[in-house]
Formats: C-alpha cells, sequence, structure tokens
C-alpha cells in the first residue's frame, strides 16, 4: 500500500465513518468516495461482500455473546437467528421474549409461531413465511422467496 498517498488522502479528504454530503452536496462516504446515486462511483460487489461479511461476523458475536444457547444452534437455526438480527437489530430483536425462549430450549414449532405472530412478520411477509419454516424443520428453503 503506498502509505505516504494513504495518510495524504486521509488528511486532505477527512475520514468518515458515516455517509455525509460533500462540499459538493454528493452522498459520501469514507475517504471522499462518491457514493451518490447521480454521478457517483457507488461500491463493487467486492465490497459489499467484504462489508456483508464483517456484519456477519459482527452479528454473529453479538448473538453469541448475548444468547448462551446461539452457539449450540444447528447452522441453519443460526443463519435465521442472524437474518432476524440483521433485519430487526439487537434492541427490537430482544422484544421476542417468548420466541427466543422457545428457540433457547429447541421448541421450533413454538418459536416458529411466535415470530410469525407480529407485526415485524406482516411488514417482512415472504421472508417471515420463509425464515419461520427453516426454524421449524432446520433446513434451508431454496430457492429464497422473493416478496419482501
Amino acid at each position: 500500500m503506498r502509505e505516504n498517498l494513504v495518510a495524504m488522502l486521509k488528511v486532505h479528504e477527512g475520514v468518515e465513518t458515516h455517509a455525509y454530503k460533500c462540499s459538493a452536496s454528493k452522498i459520501t462516504v469514507g475517504v471522499g468516495r462518491n457514493i451518490d446515486p447521480e454521478g457517483g462511483i457507488g461500491i463493487s460487489d467486492d465490497e459489499i461482500d467484504y462489508l456483508l461479511q464483517n456484519d456477519i461476523n459482527r452479528v454473529y458475536a453479538e448473538l453469541d455473546s448475548e444468547y448462551e444457547w446461539f452457539s449450540d444452534l444447528d447452522e441453519v437455526r443460526q443463519d435465521v437467528m442472524m437474518d432476524i438480527a440483521f433485519n430487526l437489530g439487537a434492541t427490537k430483536l430482544r422484544l421476542f421474549k417468548k420466541a427466543l425462549l422457545a428457540m433457547s430450549v429447541g421448541d421450533w414449532d413454538t418459536a416458529a409461531e411466535e415470530w410469525l405472530d407480529s407485526r415485524w412478520a406482516k411488514q417482512v411477509k415472504g421472508r417471515a413465511t420463509e425464515l419461520t419454516e427453516m426454524i421449524r424443520t432446520g433446513t434451508y428453503l431454496l430457492p429464497l422467496i422473493k416478496d419482501k
């Protein structure tokens, strides 16, 4: 890596961890990355995958530290929990006390029903149907349902 160039660009462009509007009113992130829909370069598929993998690692660690039973789940049900956590965030996820309790004891039918009996399920429609079926069966549904 060209360390002097990196240092110079960070000083001149600034380093931002959140999207902001630059002096030209373009949506920008990081070190001067123009991601504005109007003329910006956005981010590449590799960058999307990199960010996603970082988020997956973060969510896994959060769930593993908060729910002692999480690491004992099979991979499918861990993935379902991470999918739901991505959607809800940690704070809202905690509100699903009955569903989480059922998950913790392996009562898959009750867990699925509790997830489905929620405003979240009405909002995400097919996603909730798919995820709760995966909770019930412990198997992936392919192809994935697309109506979100």
